[in-house]
């Protein structure tokens, strides 16, 4: 009860926000919603700009390099035409304190134009919401926005996750899994008067994670942990719906390709990143520069940790396919769109690498996402040597700070400790670029008997 209380009198300070639209979102009328108060945010906006550097920051769930990962695969493979740069800065058991303290010394040096930051796991404590944790994680939050803001520095606010259970390693947690939830959800609503007030961007990682986690136990069963299986550190379902969070923050389209063909021509129109190389009696060759996401890699190439095809476990809660169907990212970032004309036959027979598909005249006309249709596509082994380094990079940057410059290296002179690891840390950004190649595909439409 007293913690309800805490909350309401938070949200009535934040009224005034609502600038004539409704301070709190609708949520599901399924009962194990109704207790949290979640104050609605403003649709995000485009924020990322050519050439940008990203820094993505956090505590352990950062630090274990999964959506960090999916950013930077996603940036680096689906919108090239951004050119942006990424690093990851997370660290194990971090506050928002702990790296307002930091952010100088091993962020801020690299010049980013651009930072997310993803705190108040450990903020919260692991028990039920008290007014000086709320007082202390705005406090240091802001601090964090404003040391970004300038130093010319454009910042997406990411809310924390949610918990799935109590975790074994705090021995000083205390309440239940619900109230630990329902603190995150205060520390979420901090998060968005602070964006407001500093006028930067919100990812709403906590709710959209909550509402996928019960989402996900009732398709896949109780045993499914948007969180992890140790309640805190999400597998790779989780890991997604935290990058969905981020990337729709970033007001990204979504648009990475659209074939448009003329089923009674066999012609073929592409957007831009794509070239028709060859058009015949139903089959298009091209080549593409756009790589739409993949939620797996090939066996015969695989990429370390990352889903192999036709092993994962699609209901698994360590899948990246379990995901997709908890929230639209395939529908919001991942469109990979054919789309036909002139269709006069009731079905049509789609292949797209070694797999095909019927689908019929409403469908085809309407549009299929050959990304969300083609788990194993054309592209997952171009995509696989992509974020191989990619993995490889982030490894390395976790090297870097925790260990170089919080080392005895750091300590003795930082700036040599910078200057050395920069020369280490650039053939591997160097091999991101080499490994993103133009890829040859081919996509064949044809009636079905």
């Amino acid at each position: 009860m007293k913690q309800t209380v805490l909350v309401v009198a938070i949200l009535m300070s934040l009224v005034w926000h609502s600038a004539g639209r409704e301070i709190l979102v609708t949520k599901p009328k399924d009962p194990v919603y109704q207790k949290y108060l979640i104050l609605t945010v403003p649709e995000p906006k485009p924020m990322l700009k050519t050439g940008d550097r990203l820094a993505i920051c956090g505590d352990s769930i950062t630090e274990q390099k999964l959506y960090s990962r999916i950013i930077e695969d996603y940036l680096t493979m689906s919108t090239p035409q951004l050119a942006i740069e990424v690093r990851q800065y997370g660290w194990s058991g971090e506050r928002a304190s702990g790296f307002l303290r930091r952010m100088t010394n091993d962020c801020l040096r690299f010049e980013p134009t651009i930072a997310t930051t993803c705190y108040g796991m450990n903020d919260h404590e692991y028990r039920p919401y008290e007014e000086r944790i709320g007082m202390e994680y705005r406090e240091n939050t802001q601090g964090i926005v404003r040391a970004f803001k300038a130093n010319g520095v454009r910042v997406v606010h990411g809310a924390p996750g949610c918990v799935g259970k109590m975790p074994h390693w705090v021995k000083t947690a205390s309440g239940t899994v619900e109230d630990l939830n329902l603190s995150l959800s205060v520390l979420r609503n901090i998060g968005v008067q602070v964006a407001a007030d500093e006028g930067v961007g919100f990812a709403d990682v906590f709710w959209t994670m909550l509402q996928a986690g019960f989402e996900g136990q009732r398709l896949y069963g109780t045993n499914y942990a948007i969180a992890g299986k140790d309640g805190v550190h999400p597998g790779w379902a989780g890991q997604v719906v935290m990058a969905y969070s981020f990337l729709r923050a970033f007001g990204l389209d979504g648009e990475i390709g659209n074939f448009s063909v003329d089923l009674k021509r066999h012609r073929m129109r592409s957007s831009a990143g794509h070239s028709v190389i060859s058009e015949w009696e139903g089959e298009y060759e091209l080549e593409s520069v756009r790589y739409p996401f993949c939620v797996c890699v090939p066996a015969t190439n695989p990429s370390p940790g990352y889903p192999v095809c036709g092993t994962a476990d699609p209901r698994s809660d360590d899948s990246i396919q379990s995901a997709m169907a908890l929230v639209p990212f395939q529908q919001e970032l991942n469109r990979f769109m054919l789309v036909g004309r002139n269709a006069v036959a009731p079905n049509y027979r789609v292949t797209w690498g070694k797999e095909s598909k019927v689908f019929t005249r409403a469908q085809i006309l309407g549009g299929i996402n050959l990304a969300e249709e083609f788990a194993e596509n054309p592209f997952c082994e171009a995509f696989a040597k992509v974020d191989t380094c990619v993995a490889a990079k982030q490894a390395f940057e976790t090297r870097q700070v925790k260990e170089v410059f919080h080392g005895a290296e750091g300590k003795a002179h930082m700036e040599a400790a910078v200057s050395k690891t920069e020369i280490e840390r650039a053939p591997l950004a160097r091999a991101i670029r080499q490994a993103f190649v133009p890829v040859r595909h081919t996509i064949r439409v044809v009636p079905e008997p």
